[in-house]
């Protein structure tokens, strides 16, 4: 046949059929399946310094009862206007000022809680209630009810991760706001890690939170302690460093069922091996200096970073990196997701 007149056929076919919604595959076929992953996400990286002076000011512009939560959102450059940091995550940076209240709500997401800076504020999750200090990673599970507080005398900020585009895409999203601004505190501090935290469990567990970890709260000091004697005791690993991943003790899958968090040293003088995975990553610095080198094909982003920045690296783009001094990070991903679904894929250049 003709190639003028294939073309004239098609596109009269294509304008015939439209009306009734349909569409040929055959156009988008390569975009729907590709070859390897093409996220439409960029890497980034937010300098703490640059950021922490729009958070003072958002401090004095409105309060965080009138906000309920305020958090300047960290958007993938991207993917403006849609509220995430990588296609299935959305990621922020979250101010508390002494003497407010955060109020109470629920929602269907589940929501991470990593604090950058300032100690004594505290958040509170069905009625037990933790102290936040730098490097804690805290968990709110879904639809639980959750407040924060603070009793600091200066700011205390805290790295929010949640599954929102996620929960979005599947349309499950619930919200529902406390009748009063703080719920009651019915345990003591620390209940849940002496309950659950000692590799032990109660003799006969009821998983109060489902699939979520039922320890909702991971001291820093205990996670910086175990990676400080596997440097030492371990040989280090050419790509990560030592990373180890946060776990619910109760299954020892992720402590969240959407979300995987991990925590990570790098010895001073550490040169990475480059890497890949196909779940893109949040990364927050909890101590030190460093680079991370980003790269997917020809282009490549070099970060230097210090502590309290915040960085992405999207899925299938490789990353190395390496360290000026002893360097900490967290970081967190939807890799149980992927897992699940059995399709997370990880490529290490050797």
């Amino acid at each position: 046949m003709n190639a003028r007149l294939q073309n004239r056929d098609r596109a009269a076919l294509y304008e015939a059929m439209s009306p009734f919604n349909l569409t040929p595959l055959w156009e988008v076929l390569h975009a729907l399946v590709p070859r390897e992953p093409n996220s439409p996400c960029v890497p980034a990286h937010w300098t703490y310094d640059q950021v922490r002076p729009f958070l003072m000011r958002a401090g004095e512009a409105i309060t965080a009862e009138d906000a309920v939560r305020r958090v300047l959102i960290l958007e993938n450059p991207a993917l403006r206007g849609q509220s995430a940091i990588t296609q299935s995550l959305y990621a922020g940076l979250q101010l508390i000022l002494p003497g407010e209240v955060a109020p109470s709500h629920r929602h269907t997401q589940s929501a991470l809680r990593f604090v950058v800076e300032g100690s004594g504020a505290f958040t509170a999750v069905n009625g037990e209630r933790t102290t936040m200090y730098p490097g804690d990673f805290i968990i709110t599970p879904s639809w639980t009810w959750h407040d924060h507080g603070s009793e600091a005398t200066g700011p205390v900020v805290w790295l929010d991760g949640l599954d929102i585009p996620m929960l979005r895409f599947f349309d499950a999203g619930f919200a529902e706001n406390g009748t009063a601004a703080q719920q009651q505190v019915t345990k003591p501090e620390g209940h849940s890690f002496a309950r659950y935290g000692a590799n032990m469990l109660p003799l006969r567990y009821d998983a109060p939170n489902g699939a979520t970890s039922p320890i909702f709260s991971y001291p820093y000091s205990r996670s910086r302690e175990a990676l400080e004697k596997l440097s030492r005791d371990q040989a280090i690993d050419e790509f990560d460093g030592v990373k180890l991943r946060y776990v619910n003790p109760a299954t020892g899958g992720s402590p969240m069922p959407t979300i995987a968090t991990f925590l990570q040293l790098l010895p001073r003088g550490f040169s990475g091996k480059p890497y890949r995975q196909t779940d893109g990553a949040v990364f927050s610095v909890v101590e030190g200096s460093g680079v991370a080198t980003v790269s997917r094909g020809e282009q490549t982003w070099t970060f230097n970073v210090s502590p309290r920045d915040q960085f992405v690296v999207p899925s299938w783009y490789s990353l190395s990196l390496s360290a000026n001094e002893d360097c900490v990070l967290f970081s967190f991903s939807d890799r149980p997701v992927q897992q699940a679904m059995g399709v997370w894929r990880e490529e290490r250049s050797m």
